[in-house]
């Protein structure tokens, strides 16, 4: 159903220089794990990227944008039109992660992955085999043609990437929507029913919320999904912005290249990465715990630890974009501090 490049393996991660990492955090002057989590990522990054720098500096932003079929049902408090209007308040400056892509000097890259915008719009690469999913609650969202564009598109968005040698990537998404179809395949996959994942999304109400979860869970049970394999699930309640995110994930570790993950939309896609190419799932990087409800079970599943909980929830990668300065933190203590010998400062005793 997808294309073979989706399953072929990862690297692993480097052994020796992950060792390596964990030897010059010993000797640098601080007491053992003074530091703590930055100690860590900063021996992660070492293994994934494989030298004795780990770096993050050179960190493009990517966001994916779709449409959703599923907004007909009434689970989103915001209309439809306000998925093209992001994009163009995107290319315009004016977004969140905009913004936050200024301040850290990252660059970004809009792809329409499946909105119901009908012509091209400026500043946005097209990339999308249709305008939208169908409504899952009826119908499947996506054919399986649909779904493996999706992954080549997301396939893509990388490749434009590696041109300019990133150190990461930041993934994102827009789309009204697009909470109700992650809860859904979130459910999917992990066997949980829908009040246990479906969250407020774009600002619903606990009576909208449980209205959510109902058609999540007529859905699931319509399609007969639960438990069934991940190219299933995303064709019968998946979204394009999505899956390329999925798509860009699996083609982003491929390349050796680590991803900072967002909040519950974007760890789905995660989640689904990893059930699909377990082999990705080092280079995956948990930025935060979002507000929304079901990301702590999806983020518990993917086995990864957040660096910061500061109760976001807008999506846009703007949470990994506030975690990256900690992330260039890490790598600048682990780089440029001296070590006890260099410093001449007596060591503990052995």
């Amino acid at each position: 159903m997808l294309p073979e490049w989706v399953y072929r393996n990862c690297p692993e991660v480097s052994a020796v220089h992950r060792e390596a990492a964990i030897a010059r955090q010993a000797q640098l002057t601080k007491p053992t794990g003074a530091l703590g989590r930055l100690e860590q990522l900063a021996i992660e990054l070492a293994g994934l990227q494989a030298t004795e720098e780990p770096r993050a500096l050179r960190v493009p932003t990517i966001i994916f944008a779709g449409d959703h079929g599923i907004v007909a049902q009434g689970v989103s408090a915001y209309p439809q039109a306000v998925t093209i209007a992001m994009m163009a308040n995107f290319a315009s400056g004016g977004a969140a992660i905009s913004v936050l892509a200024r301040e850290l000097g990252s660059s970004l890259e809009v792809v329409d992955a499946g909105t119901l915008a009908q012509e091209q719009m400026a500043g946005i690469v097209t990339d999308k085999p249709r305008n939208g999913t169908r409504d899952f609650s009826v119908e499947a969202a996506l054919t399986p043609t649909d779904l493996a564009f999706a992954f080549e598109a997301g396939r893509r968005a990388v490749v434009r990437a590696k041109a300019g040698r990133p150190d990461l990537l930041i993934l994102g998404e827009m789309g009204i929507g697009n909470t109700t179809t992650s809860a859904a395949i979130a459910a999917s996959l992990l066997g949980v029913s829908a009040g246990e994942i479906a969250g407020s999304g774009t600002g619903v109400d606990a009576a909208g919320r449980a209205h959510k979860a109902r058609v999540i869970d007529a859905a699931i049970a319509r399609h007969g999904v639960a438990g069934a394999s991940v190219e299933q699930i995303l064709c019968a309640v998946g979204g394009l912005e999505i899956a390329a995110i999925s798509g860009a994930m699996i083609a982003a570790a491929q390349a050796r290249i680590p991803v900072l993950i967002d909040g519950f939309i974007v760890s789905v896609a995660a989640l689904a990465a990893a059930r699909l190419n377990p082999s990705c799932q080092p280079f995956q990087l948990a930025s935060h715990q979002s507000a929304e409800q079901g990301h702590r079970l999806v983020l518990r599943a993917l086995n990864v630890q957040p660096l910061i909980s500061l109760d976001l929830r807008l999506g846009e990668g703007s949470g990994a974009a506030i975690a990256l300065p900690l992330v260039r933190a890490a790598c600048a203590l682990h780089n440029g501090m001296a070590t006890f010998a260099q410093a001449n400062v007596p060591d503990r005793p052995a």
